[in-house]
């Protein structure tokens, strides 16, 4: 079986799991914003385990759980949790979820994570929308040969493709009226990808800061650059979980990450409940 396929038969059955929802918006959530999902109504739940080829989380504060039904009455399906490269798993692997969602339907996807602070001026808490990223994770996900199918949208699926836009224009400005209506700003920044699972040193961040990074993570960017080859918009958003190394004055851990993760799920709750009908009378609006 392709890979293609086991695309086509793991979105076949969620089709039939779904029945009359079919979301066009979908959600990414990172370390310790799983409970997000818990403001979806009607909740359809299916576990990664029961989805055809569907890789398993092994990390802690990543449910590993799909959750599908509606965010402030807009149809949205919600990956609770996602697999990395450090697990151990492909390129093809970390991004088949991204692919699954694709043939689902979806045309915007927000791509949440949880990221070192690099900026100057960041804050443990702080949610930031990405303006672009660096791939420093030594692969993209596109190596092999290209399968156009992909190209779920039109003009999509292309061998070579843009990527100047990587995080839509049209959704960041969303995000930050969405922002702006629930009392705070939505700073932007750019997004280092590395392999992990280790930190960084503080030598590390400090090439970082020079190349214009502003943020540090571990994901997103391999579900940014399949998103994008099938002609999906994507809005990534960071969520500061702590300062990167060599800008704190403290020792970094996962349980740190996974902490300041669980203190803004409720913003974050608020800020998807607005935005998400604001991308859906957007998309209705476009020719």
């Amino acid at each position: 079986m392709t890979y293609f396929d086991q695309v086509s038969e793991a979105a076949t059955f969620l089709k039939s799991k779904l029945g009359s929802v079919a979301p066009r918006n979908g959600i990414v959530l990172g370390s310790g914003l799983g409970a997000v999902a818990d403001a979806v109504a009607d909740p359809i739940v299916i576990p990664y385990g029961e989805i055809p080829h569907f890789p398993q989380s092994t990390v802690e504060g990543h449910s590993g759980r799909l959750v599908a039904g509606l965010m402030a009455e807009i149809p949205v399906v919600v990956m609770q949790g996602r697999v990395h490269f450090y697990e151990g798993y492909t390129p093809q692997q970390v991004t088949f979820p991204m692919r699954v969602l694709g043939a689902l339907g979806i045309q915007a996807v927000i791509l949440t994570n949880a990221a070192g602070g690099i900026g100057e001026g960041l804050h443990i808490g702080q949610l930031v929308a990405l303006a672009d990223h660096i791939n420093f994770m030594g692969f993209n996900p596109l190596n092999g040969s290209n399968e156009a199918r992909f190209g779920f949208q039109p003009g999509a699926g292309l061998r070579f493709f843009d990527m100047t836009e990587a995080y839509s224009k049209r959704l960041r400005a969303l995000a930050q009226e969405a922002a702006a209506s629930e009392g705070f700003q939505l700073a932007e920044g750019v997004y280092l990808a590395v392999p992990g699972p280790s930190f960084e040193t503080p030598a590390e961040i400090r090439a970082f800061r020079t190349l214009g990074a502003t943020l540090v993570g571990m994901s997103t960017v391999p579900e940014t650059i399949v998103a994008r080859h099938m002609g999906i918009e994507v809005l990534g958003i960071s969520c500061v979980t702590n300062l990167a190394a060599g800008l704190g004055a403290t020792q970094l851990s996962h349980a740190e990450v996974f902490e300041a993760g669980r203190g803004v799920e409720h913003s974050l709750a608020c800020l998807f409940k607005r935005l998400l009908p604001a991308i859906a009378a957007d998309m209705e609006s476009k020719p």
